[in-house]
């Protein structure tokens, strides 16, 4: 990455960080978890055994992948498969071994905001798949989404995995499937996962896992406020906290004070003011149904084509297309 493009990425850091704890209530984007060792608590957070979600959609690759692949290029005509927030590839490594052993002509384009997680899945793949054509692309989505249109008119599927979705409330999901449909051709396709309403108990296990990972992986987003931009936040007072609605399915995770205190942050040129137990918001993880997707997927332009889940149904991946 360039200085220059570094630069950027710190100054829409500082800008968010600025925005979001001098606002009442405060909150910080859970995108911001995520630096070296934000992408290692990350890989830790999918490997524990209350965290199902990768495993579900890893079993859906597995269970589906042949008919996965049918929906996205039956003729083997050909296409660019762009991956939203690629991380380590673990789940997407069972569709691109598929596709080359099945000699679809495909060209993968992992997207990351992380620098070190695209460098790392680029140099994993040219060794275990050097058949592969891989472009990475480090930036914000809808940039290189945008390039890539104006690059090439190859049918494109579009691949968001993870629930990444569920991070947005259905207004901004909207606004951004929206954005997915401006920037695809009329044949273009994406295929998102989808965590799927549950036993409330087994979601809030999920996200407050007892060896205190994701608690860490939250606390990140203030260990690199200290490290980038100059803060001395005390990440002792504070802890992390869960909560779930089964109404609405949305997961809400939070960083409490446990003191009064106040926290310097020098290249912001602030001082942020806590009470008591106020808390700081960082993350939703919205659960779905059908009938939630598919009034997404309307209010969006868009519709499903296809959908495949795992054998417990904890998790499903959706197909859609645009609406004619």
């Amino acid at each position: 990455m360039s200085s220059k493009n570094l630069d950027v990425l710190v100054c829409a850091f500082g800008k968010e960080v600025h925005e979001g704890l001098t606002s009442f209530p405060k909150y910080l984007s859970s995108k911001f978890f995520y630096d070296e060792l934000g992408d290692k608590l990350f890989q830790q957070i999918m490997d524990l055994p209350e965290y199902y979600l990768t495993n579900a959609e890893y079993d859906i690759f597995q269970l589906h992948k042949t008919d996965i692949l049918k929906s996205f290029d039956a003729d083997k005509e050909g296409f660019d498969l762009v991956e939203l927030g690629a991380g380590d590839g673990k789940k997407t490594k069972v569709l691109l071994r598929e596709l080359l052993k099945e000699e679809h002509p495909v060209t993968y384009h992992p997207i990351d905001i992380s620098k070190h997680a695209i460098d790392g899945l680029v140099e994993n793949l040219n060794q275990e798949l050097s058949k592969l054509d891989v472009e990475g692309q480090i930036g914000e989505y809808f940039e290189v989404l945008d390039r890539l249109k104006h690059i090439s008119d190859r049918k494109k599927v579009i691949m968001v995995l993870g629930s990444n979705i569920g991070n947005l409330l259905h207004p901004r999901a909207i606004q951004f499937l929206k954005k997915l449909n401006t920037v695809m051709h009329s044949d273009d396709l994406i295929f998102m996962g989808f965590d799927q309403k549950k036993h409330p108990q087994k979601v809030l296990d999920a996200y407050n896992d007892k060896s205190g990972v994701t608690a860490a992986f939250n606390k990140n987003v203030l260990a690199r406020i200290n490290k980038e931009l100059g803060g001395n936040f005390d990440l002792e007072a504070f802890i992390h906290w869960e909560v779930y609605d089964p109404e609405s399915g949305t997961a809400k995770s939070y960083l409490v004070s446990t003191k009064k205190q106040t926290v310097d942050i020098d290249c912001l040129s602030i001082q942020v003011h806590f009470e008591a137990w106020e808390s700081i918001h960082t993350e939703i993880s919205q659960k779905y149904d059908d009938d939630t997707v598919k009034w997404l997927a309307k209010e969006s332009g868009l519709e499903i084509s296809e959908s495949f889940t795992d054998e417990n149904k904890y998790y499903k991946n959706y197909v859609f297309k645009k609406t004619e």
